[in-house]
Order: structure tokens, then C-alpha cells, then sequence
């Protein structure tokens, strides 16, 4: 069991299930709804919690009647929130999504009116209580203020960075990262359609960092400190029912594989076959490891 800190976003998600993915201008009847909360960070602490690790989130949240419903549920999780920048005005970030049935994709339009969590809250954070820090790659002034004060405060104390949008600058934040978690459609937008030669190019940049990009149907690639090349294929649910989640599933997966020591090509496996199993389902309730 570890102590994990994840910096990042938690969101009311409400979640319109529909057949299939609206055409423009075209008016659709839902066959359910259900609102939840989401996010990233916040989703990889649920799955770690449920790996028996102890959380803690540091983020933002509205005193107001949603994120009073995203703090019962981070506490039912037994997730700590006492870190967290606790605003009296706004509303907290609110995800509109669609899930389709036909296809188990989700299309997602978000909207937020309150600040990024602040360098200065951050720095109230006791780190040394900690075995590990997560962050999402967002608020990038920000979040490269926190990830030098890491390194200063505490630097034997592992990072993993979640990359899953390109952002103004979001490059600066990768040399602080011993774990670098990149999405395939960032890769795509510096116009990579081979994992293999986008990590390769990656390792030009950072070279103490292990880097892992997740790729879609065809499972996930990784690059170890010696330059060499891993991969994992995906390992699909005999029916895809909800994909919302999946990713933060595979970046907890991997985090509690290095946790418990875990070389990376096993914890590329264990994350592929955890993130499929979480797309069989509806939510992150229930994931473990163990197999049926």
C-alpha cells in the first residue's frame, strides 16, 4: 500500500447513454442518463483506491450543492481532500457526454468558470507523506512551479505525468516526470501515427524518464531507459459497454504496478488488460486485478 497524491480535475460528468452517436441538427430521445463525478485525476485515485492504495487529491472544488456530490463520493472512496482550494463562487467544472451504445465511444463538451488549482495552495502540501505524486498536464505555469517544488522539497519522490492534450508550453513540464503518460491523440496532433517513432523522437527531449503512450485498439508501447521498445496488445471486453474512464484506468494501473516494483513491460500488460476490463462495464466500480 502506498500513499499517492494526484493534482488535477475532478468534474461533475452527465452522461446521456444513446444508441447512437446524433447526426447535426437531428433531435434524439436518451436511453438513460446518469450523472457521476469525473475527471481525471479524481478517476485514477477511485481505481487506486480500489487497489488498496491511500489517496489524496489537490484540486479544486466549489462549495455548492455539485461539489458537494463530488466530495461524498471522493470520501466514500476514502480519498483526502484536505489539500484541496476550496472556492465560495462558480460552479465546478461540469462534463456533458455521450455515450454511445452502438459503439461504446464517448464524445465529451465541457465548461468550467472557476481557477486552476494555485501554485501557492499546492505549497501547502506535505509531501513527505507521500510515495508517489500524480499530475495531469493542464495549468501549465502552474503545474511547472509544483513540479520544480517537488523536486527541490522532495527530489527522490517519484512523478508520473499524465500528457493528454497538447497545451501552450506543456513540453517544459516533461523533464520533472520519472513516469511520462502520453495519449495517442497527442501524438496525433504533432501529426505521429507510429507510436514507435513518437517515442523515439520523444527520448530527444527527456532522457531519464520512462515513457508510455496508450494506442488505442492496438493496445500500448512504452520506452524503457535503455531505448527499447515495449508494447502490449489491447486486451478487449467481449462487449464494449463504456470507454469514459478507461484511460484513467491504465495510468492508475501503471502507477500501482510501479509502486509494487513492477518492470515495465509487465506493468504495460497488467495496465492494457485493466483498462479493457474497465470498458466490459459501466463506471470504475468494481476493478481489481483479480481475473475471473
Amino acid at each position: 500500500m502506498s500513499q499517492i497524491l494526484a493534482v488535477g480535475i475532478a468534474t461533475l460528468d452527465v452522461i446521456n447513454i444513446v444508441d447512437e452517436y446524433p447526426k447535426e441538427d437531428t433531435e434524439m430521445r436518451v436511453a438513460g442518463q446518469r450523472i457521476c463525478r469525473g475527471g481525471n485525476a479524481t478517476n485514477t485515485l477511485v481505481v487506486l483506491s480500489q487497489l488498496q492504495h491511500q489517496c489524496s487529491w489537490a484540486g479544486v472544488w466549489v462549495d455548492e450543492p455539485d461539489g458537494r456530490t463530488i466530495l461524498a463520493d471522493l470520501q466514500r472512496h476514502q480519498i483526502n481532500t484536505d489539500y484541496c482550494q476550496v472556492e465560495k463562487q462558480g460552479k465546478v467544472p461540469t462534463s456533458y457526454i455521450l455515450l454511445s451504445q452502438q459503439t461504446g465511444s464517448r464524445t465529451i463538451v465541457h465548461h468550467r468558470n472557476i481557477p486552476e488549482l494555485s501554485f501557492q495552495q499546492f505549497q501547502k502540501v506535505d509531501l513527505s507523506r507521500f510515495d508517489w505524486v500524480h499530475f495531469e498536464g493542464r495549468n501549465v505555469i502552474e503545474t511547472y512551479h509544483m513540479l520544480q517544488w517537488v523536486k527541490q522539497q522532495q527530489p527522490d519522490l517519484p512523478i508520473s505525468l499524465e500528457i493528454e492534450k497538447p497545451r501552450l508550453g506543456i513540453e517544459r513540464l516533461f523533464q520533472y516526470a520519472d513516469l511520462l503518460l502520453c495519449s495517442q491523440s497527442f501524438a496525433h496532433h504533432h501529426a505521429y501515427y507510429n507510436a514507435a517513432d513518437f517515442l523515439r523522437d520523444l527520448r530527444q527531449q527527456v532522457t531519464d524518464t520512462e515513457l508510455v503512450c496508450a494506442w488505442g485498439h492496438l493496445g500500448a508501447y512504452a520506452m524503457d531507459m535503455k531505448g527499447q521498445i515495449l508494447h502490449s496488445p489491447a486486451y478487449p471486453p467481449p462487449q464494449v459497454v463504456d470507454t469514459l474512464g478507461a484511460g484513467d484506468t491504465f495510468n492508475a494501473s501503471l502507477i500501482d504496478s510501479f509502486c509494487r516494483q513492477q518492470d515495465l513491460s509487465m506493468a504495460l500488460h497488467e495496465a492494457c488488460w485493466l483498462a479493457g476490463k474497465k470498458c466490459g462495464q459501466v463506471g470504475l466500480e468494481p476493478l481489481s486485478r483479480a481475473k475471473p
